[in-house]
């Protein structure tokens, strides 16, 4: 079993940073792959990062690709989003969520789920 709970969520304006942060329970958290999703309002919940268990794999959503950076720290059983550069259409509730095996850019291979964080970017 793994409990994750989002934190670092607010509003900053557009070209601000926020750094979310995900604390995962289980002593086999660095088994499993990390990913972050958003949802806007009146949206589908979408892909935006992902890492593997070791932290050597990342992947990106194309419009993060350059301004997000995932990362964890399976001491802390801790997992992270740094978003720079932030802009409007990055408002949404952030989540993020664990697998066992790969990381994946689909929601529904992931089987835990944090209760979500707001970011919201002002113009």
């Amino acid at each position: 079993q793994v409990q994750l709970v989002e934190s670092g969520g607010g509003l900053v304006q557009a070209g601000g940073s926020l750094r979310l942060s995900c604390a995962a329970s289980g002593r086999t958290f660095s088994s499993y792959a990390m990913g972050w999703f958003r949802q806007a309002p009146e949206k589908e919940r979408e892909f935006v990062a992902r890492i593997s268990w070791s932290g050597v794999s990342t992947y990106y959503a194309d419009s993060v690709k350059g301004r997000f950076t995932i990362s964890r720290d399976n001491a802390k059983n801790t997992a992270y989003l740094q978003m720079n550069s932030l802009k409007p259409e990055d408002t949404a509730v952030y989540y993020c969520a664990a697998r066992r095996g790969g990381g994946s850019t689909w929601s529904g291979t992931y089987e835990y789920w944090g209760q979500g964080t707001q970011v919201t970017v002002s113009s």
